[in-house]
Order: C-alpha cells, then structure tokens, then sequence
C-alpha cells in the first residue's frame, strides 16, 4: 500500500470517529455529563499527545529556535481563525446547547461546518506526517483523535439538533470533515515526503499549537461546563493514559 494511502485512511479513521459520535447522539439521548467527562478525559489526551509526539519529536529533529516558533504561530493563527468564525456563530460548535439556529444568526450553519474543518486538520495533518521516513503511524497521536472526537462529535450534533438542524446538514458536514481529514493526512505526506527535518519539525509544531490551542478554546470549557470541579481529574486521567501509551509503544 502506498504510504499516502495509508496516511489517507488514518485520517479517515480518525475523522470518522467524528461521524461515530455525530451518530451516537442524533439517534440517542447521552447525559450531557458523561460527554463532559468523555471530552474532558480526551482533552488530556490531545494536551499529553501533543507534548510528547509532536513538539518533543520536533525539537529533536528541528532545534528549540523552529519549534518554538512553529507552536507559537500555530496557536495564534487558530486563535486568529477561530475569533473571526465566533462572530458568524461558531463559537459554541462544539457545545450541546448555545448554537445559534440560521434563523437567529445567518450563516452560523457554515461558520460551524468550516470551524469543525478547522479543528481537525491539524490533528489530520500530523497523523500523515508521522509515517514519513518508514516510521508507524504514533499510537498515542492515533488514540487521541479517535478518543477527542468522540465526544466532540456527540457534545456538537446534540448542540445542532437543539438548534433546530436538520440530518442532511449534520451529517452532511461531519460526512466532509472525516473525507476532508483523510484528504489532510494523504497530503500532509506527500506534500513533504522528502522535505528536511527543520520543515517537517516546524509543520509539526505549528499544528501542535493549533491543537492545544483548540483544546483550551473549545473543548475544555465544554467539559468544565458540566463536569465541573471533576474536570481537572478527568484530564489528568487522560494525559496520563496518553503519557503510558507513549511510552510502551
């Protein structure tokens, strides 16, 4: 199997637990807790896997200096893109209650869908260019997506149905995001399959940015919100079972 396929499907898989989640909460009712502190765990995750896989290995490869430099501008070009999709009614997309309907903020419906896409494709262009060089795909950066998305996609269709969306856009939108996932990692590899270390180091710094970035803009305020004071034990659960898989893998 080429080695873009198989980044292309890691990404698919990993965009799919978004559609897994989406599924699971359109046609059942999960307690808003339980996704909270599913989230929550998955934020600890996200948060150890972008530690110890992604800007650890980068500054091996790629020096303190471009490292620093691609985290940095990774999380303020999120932050950047997620404050200018916030005022068009994304600001809640991952949230089960607050989204705005198109009826009380036009256009929400597409600031959501291309929020979403913002949030996974840093994570889906990491999983592409961790097979680079002959190496397996990071079990820990792999378990992270699946386990973050998850309740992502749970916490935001719950969000989406009380706003009053409809199936064909639900699961229309998350149905793109997990092909536009597989999209990312397939490119991410090709794109530099053959690029020096310092460029591969400072990619993956800029999307490890991005990535904590998002988790402490979207994710934890959402499981803070109903797991409250056991938040912070859930997360650390997380970064703890990420750190372990790390580390026996």
């Amino acid at each position: 199997m080429p080695q873009w396929v198989e980044a292309g499907l890691w990404g698919l898989a990993g965009g799919g637990a978004l559609v897994a989640g989406a599924l699971v909460a359109w046609f059942a009712r999960v307690p808003r807790h339980v996704v909270a502190v599913v989230m929550a765990f998955g934020a600890g995750v996200l948060i150890a896997a972008a530690a110890f896989e992604l800007v650890d290995e980068a500054e091996k490869t790629g020096g303190l200096l471009a490292t620093t430099a691609g985290f940095l501008g990774g999380a303020v070009v999120y932050v950047l893109a997620n404050v200018g999709l916030a005022r068009y009614g994304a600001r809640h997309r991952k949230r089960s209650s607050d989204q705005p309907s198109e009826s009380e903020q036009a256009g929400s419906g597409t600031a959501i869908a291309v929020g979403a896409l913002l949030d996974g494709v840093p994570e889906s262009v990491v999983l592409g260019v961790s097979l680079l060089g002959g190496g397996g795909v990071g079990a820990a950066m792999v378990a992270a997506v699946v386990i973050s998305n998850v309740p992502e996609g749970l916490s935001s269709v719950a969000g989406m149905k009380q706003a009053g969306r409809g199936p064909g856009y639900v699961f229309g939108v998350w149905g793109a995001i997990a092909l536009a996932s597989g999209l990312s990692a397939a490119l991410g590899n090709v794109l530099l399959d053959g690029a020096s270390p310092q460029v591969v180091a400072v990619i993956t710094a800029v999307a490890a940015g991005a990535i904590l970035a998002m988790v402490a803009d979207t994710m934890i305020p959402e499981a803070f919100e109903r797991a409250h004071l056991y938040t912070g034990l859930c997360t650390t659960a997380g970064f703890l079972t990420a750190f372990v898989v790390e580390r026996l893998g």
